[in-house]
């Protein structure tokens, strides 16, 4: 018997070039990709962390679709516990899109939305930021993308790769539209050349997204949330629980640890802070007149401008195979045009230095 899957599951994508090569240089290879700062020379309070797992762990197991009343307290707000963003969004996607709606939202961005909203049925309509002296929203391009399917406007604050905030403005012209907003602030603690703020609007039903992932540095703790706001935001919060009834995901031990944990995080994201503070200003000062670094306003990335002499695979490529050294390509985000790539400003500082040396080798000087 022949099995048929949803389309939900068709995502076979060959394997690139990219991938191929820098297998071929296995364990030779500087990766300026590194997102994972439990992988990146982090240093973290270990000892302190596994104790307060240990007393966390003797908790019974009393489960509440919301979370337990002691986590979400101590975040504050109206909030919902899930395991991490990506079910946040899988979440508010099945609250306000049947199959074949629709999500307004930006690029460049990490690709990650689109596989998510495949996975609901739920189609992404995207506008393009614009750069001018920083990245920016075009409240007309939003505008223009909306349909009488859309059901909602994700915006990433700050932007991953951009760096680039919401801006108040922004975010007044946003509300405007008077579509839900869904407002991911996973980076929003982490500022560089500019400080933002999450989007609130008493005027407009808002979802900000939050989690331990980037806030505390720990992605394997899995823990996320979701702070409602805004018009309606009963009647969503009570949606919300009957969805996540039907899931109960968030493990009993991170939910009673949370308190401890986020007494804990400054630290953590203080430590994340320096390196990537430490990495920008070490990429600035090693670039050449050819090499534009772009703003970055906040978050882990970086993105650089190069002269477009071939395709953005093309450089890249040859950075893995000559110079053995792995950044993303300006495609992998959706940039309009070739002659862009990105690295992670979270990457060991000796990685770090060694790859930018590498990078410049090999870029045009006129």
């Amino acid at each position: 018997m022949l099995v048929t899957f949803s389309r939900r599951t068709n995502w076979n994508a060959p394997v690139n070039r990219l991938t191929l090569a820098r297998q071929a240089r296995a364990g030779e290879i500087l990766d300026l990709t590194e997102s994972n700062p439990t992988r990146a020379a982090i240093d973290y309070p270990l000892d302190e962390l596994s104790e307060i797992f240990a007393r966390a762990s003797r908790a019974p197991y009393t489960p509440d679709p919301l979370g337990l009343p002691s986590a979400r307290e101590v975040l504050g707000g109206d909030v919902i516990l899930t395991a991490s963003t990506s079910e946040a969004y899988s979440f508010l996607f099945k609250l306000l899109c049947d199959p074949g709606d629709e999500i307004v939202t930006a690029i460049p961005s990490y690709p990650l939305l689109e596989h998510l909203g495949a996975l609901e049925m739920v189609t992404l309509r995207q506008f393009a930021l614009e750069f001018h002296q920083r990245w920016e929203i075009d409240p007309s391009r939003v505008r223009e993308t909306t349909t009488a399917r859309t059901r909602a406007i994700v915006v990433v604050n700050p932007n991953n790769p951009t760096g680039s905030f919401v801006a108040s403005s922004e975010q007044n012209e946003l509300a405007q539209l008077q579509l839900p907003i869904i407002s991911d602030e996973v980076f929003l603690d982490y500022p560089l050349d500019a400080r933002g703020s999450t989007f609130t609007h008493d005027d407009v039903l808002t979802f900000t997204l939050g989690g331990l992932s980037k806030s505390a540095g720990l992605p394997h703790y899995k823990l996320a949330w979701i702070r409602v706001s805004g018009p309606g935001k009963e009647k969503a919060i009570a949606a919300l629980e009957v969805i996540a009834d039907n899931f109960l995901s968030v493990a009993t031990p991170i939910q009673v640890a949370l308190p401890e944990i986020l007494a804990v995080a400054p630290r953590i994201r203080a430590a994340i802070s320096s390196r990537t503070r430490r990495n920008l200003d070490h990429l600035r000062s090693a670039a050449i007149p050819s090499m534009r670094v772009l703003p970055v306003e906040g978050g882990w990335s970086a993105v650089v401008r190069v002269p477009s002499t071939g395709s953005d695979e093309e450089l890249v490529l040859r950075l893995i195979e000559e110079q053995g050294v792995v950044v993303y390509p300006g495609y992998f985000f959706d940039f309009a045009s070739d002659g862009y790539f990105v690295v992670s400003l979270l990457t060991a500082p000796e990685i770090f230095s060694e790859g930018m040396r590498r990078i410049v080798s090999m870029i045009p000087k006129g």
